[in-house]
């Protein structure tokens, strides 16, 4: 028991001193939030907010919860949140949440390399990951691949133990490796490229174990689904949009290498010698090597008889699963050097035992020593490993430049909770600033200024110089903006609506400068006139869907706290009070019950626009739409195949072949092979007619 105890001191020891380590870099940290960091440090802001937790927050349920994850699982968000509250919303104080997500990594690296090989192997591993050039960078970088590594190493070393032959098969070792891989889940999705070949291993191993490891896989399976389900039956179709945004057209975007090249396949190896230390990756492989070969000549080295053995179905589990992850990782087609963090853990710990094996190839050479080969591997480790992995802290410290953003979002009045909600649109776009930055450094301490970005179009430009409050442009480099950026930025200055507040100098060379509407200029019209137009167009099925939704994605720019949709709400509501028939008021709710993912309101509308509109099949189609979104092609096909018979419309023939289907009626697969292609052509029939009608759309 002392021996554990001393072990598990140990490694809590390693945590505090690396979380000393990090909170110092954490106090000289001067810069500001990029792109990517400062947006998941919006996602804490909100969440923090939505658990009643930070100023001006409240709860409001689940829904409203689960509206703040439409792309990117919540759990992270969740749990920086929570720390935010404690520790402050600062951005070094906001780090505190790295800490944590760092103890859960490293007392998941030691409880794996217990079960390994023993606390000598567990303790050296631990050491190694804690001083990895790539997992420092992580626990001083504010994305979410410092959490997904601790919770997928967790999740793999769960599995382990769950599935071991002699000390796995309880019941408590299936829930929790089941929770463990759900919580890998809901940090991100693309732990599945991590957990997909170990969850495939394990059915294939549960497949031949005894019929009560067969029931825990169940039970495993339904409670990972009872804790993913409500955030991924909420937010299904946004989840799809945003994974094919992410992977494939980012992925295309920055040229990163095709499946079918030699350069995908060099792509993450090459990262390695910089990610983990170069030498700590040839005597680990050396070592690795003549591990190999001991095991093939059978030689047992070592002579302390009390020492544990390898265990080697943790070893082969580690090693297949490292093996497999990485090949599926190195399928995805969008590349990034952080992409790979997670898989570096059980990396390190294979090479360990390399290392290991080295000391133990000393111990036989000289036998009257004593054990020098934890000792010695961690000296060469902390000098070796750490003057490379701090100069590149170092580097990133002194390369950091502080924008004038704080001093940009204080003049524009948004540093206070008793300012009204504002919207500024950014222009330029740069590390140090972006509108991403501008709404975290808006709405800490409670504050409620929203950045949003616009300048991707022409029509842009309209949208913001006839109804936009604050602007924000840039003299000098604009950063990574469309060349219709420079078109409305010059709209701005020249429009005469708007005067300069102030400019503010930058380190690097030119200035940025705030610009307010002027009191002469004229008044932007209410979005809520216009929008029930636009809710309208909806009768008009697909050639007036692309309109719609453009319009108020703009103006989803421009308010970005969305204030028009209460008094769209209370305006429609206010007219079916004294006219239950309004239709123009069913469009109205309906419409504003998709943009706020409210399947079940949308439902009722569109119900009560059937029985409105006899002639019109589209409140059916959307209804039926509805219906499939909301998990239901049972109500879904009935609802098609009701209005098909009244309309005899090709798109509700398609939708209830497609809906039955997948209600389980398979003998229509021969109806929906045929209709499905005729729905399609039928809504490119009336896109074309619109583009005929409107050719400026």
């Amino acid at each position: 028991m002392n021996r554990q105890i001393r072990f598990w001191s140990l490694i809590c020891l390693f945590w505090i001193i690396s979380t000393i380590v990090d909170r110092l870099w954490w106090q000289s940290y001067a810069g500001l939030p990029a792109w990517d960091q400062a947006e998941y440090l919006n996602n804490a802001l909100e969440h923090g907010r939505a658990l009643g937790l930070l100023e001006t927050g409240q709860w409001e349920g689940l829904k409203p919860l689960l509206d703040l994850s439409p792309k990117i699982p919540p759990l992270a968000s969740l749990v920086n949140g929570s720390i935010m509250a404690l520790a402050g919303d600062s951005p070094s104080q906001a780090a505190w949440s790295l800490s944590i997500w760092n103890g859960i990594l490293l007392f998941s690296v030691a409880g794996w390399g217990l079960q390994l090989r023993g606390q000598g192997l567990a303790l050296l591993s631990v050491v190694f990951v804690a001083v990895s050039p790539q997992i420092l960078h992580l626990r001083s970088d504010y994305v979410l691949e410092m959490p997904l590594t601790a919770t997928t190493t967790l999740a793999l070393w769960r599995l382990s133990c769950w599935l071991h032959p002699k000390q796995g098969g309880q019941w408590i070792q299936a829930i929790t490796a089941a929770i463990c891989c759900t919580s890998a889940i809901l940090v991100k999705q693309s732990a599945l490229l991590i957990l997909l070949p170990a969850l495939l291993t394990t059915t294939s191993i549960v497949w031949q174990r005894a019929r009560t490891t067969f029931y825990q896989l169940i039970a495993a399976c339904l409670s990972s689904l009872f804790m993913i389900l409500p955030w991924l039956r909420h937010n299904w179709i946004t989840i799809l949009g945003g994974t094919n945004r992410a992977v494939f057209e980012s992925a295309s975007l920055e040229g990163d290498p095709s499946l079918w090249t030699a350069e995908n396949w060099i792509w993450y190896p090459r990262l390695i010698p910089e990610q983990i230390g170069l030498i700590m990756l040839m005597i680990g492989i050396s070592g690795g090597i003549l591990w190999l070969i001991t095991l093939r000549k059978n030689l047992n080295l070592i002579k302390d008889k009390s020492e544990v053995r390898d265990d080697r179905f943790a070893w082969l589990w580690l090693i297949v699963n490292l093996t497999l992850s990485w090949l599926l990782t190195t399928a995805s087609p969008n590349k990034d050097e952080r992409y790979i963090s997670p898989l570096l853990p059980p990396l390190l710990l294979l090479l360990t035992r390399g290392w290991w094996q080295w000391g133990l190839w000393v111990q036989t050479k000289f036998p009257k020593k004593s054990k020098p080969e934890l000792f010695s591997a961690l000296l060469v480790s902390v000098f070796i490993t750490l003057p490379s992995a701090w100069n590149a802290q170092i580097s990133r410290l002194t390369g950091k430049v502080k924008g004038p953003l704080e001093e940009i979002i204080l003049n524009a009045e948004g540093a206070s909770r008793n300012t009204q909600p504002k919207t500024m649109i950014v222009i330029p776009s740069t590390p140090d600033l972006n509108q991403h930055n501008v709404s975290y450094f808006g709405r800490r301490n409670g504050g409620q200024l929203i950045g949003r970005q616009l300048g991707n179009n022409a029509e842009d430009i309209r949208s913001v110089l006839a109804k936009a409050e604050l602007v924000l442009l840039a003299e000098g480099n604009l950063g990574s903006v469309r060349p219709t950026a420079m078109l409305l930025d010059q709209a701005v200055r020249t429009s005469g609506y708007y005067q300069a507040i102030k400019f503010f100098p930058r380190k690097n060379g030119g200035s940025y400068s705030l610009w307010q509407r002027l009191a002469e200029a004229p008044r932007p019209i209410k979005f809520t006139k216009q929008f029930s137009k636009l809710a309208n167009q909806l009768a008009e099925g697909p050639k007036g869907l692309e309109k719609v939704f453009n319009e108020i994605a703009r103006e989803h720019m421009i308010d970005g706290h969305f204030q028009y949709q209460v008094e769209v709400r209370e305006t429609a509501i206010r007219k079916l009070a004294n006219n239950p028939n309004d239709i123009e008021s069913r469009w109205m709710l309906a419409l504003l019950s998709i943009l706020t993912n409210r399947p079940s309101e949308a439902s009722e509308q569109f119900g009560a626009l059937e029985k409105l509109l006899p002639t019109n099949p589209w409140p059916s189609v959307y209804l039926s739409i509805i219906s499939l979104i909301e998990w239901n092609p049972w109500k879904a096909a009935a609802i098609a195949d009701r209005a098909q018979a009244i309309h005899n419309y090709p798109v509700l023939e398609g939708l209830g072949d497609l809906s039955a289907v997948l209600s389980g009626a398979f003998w229509r697969l021969p109806d929906a092979s045929r209709s499905l292609p005729t729905a399609y052509a039928e809504i490119n029939r009336e896109l074309q007619k619109s583009i005929k009608i409107d050719p400026q759309e």
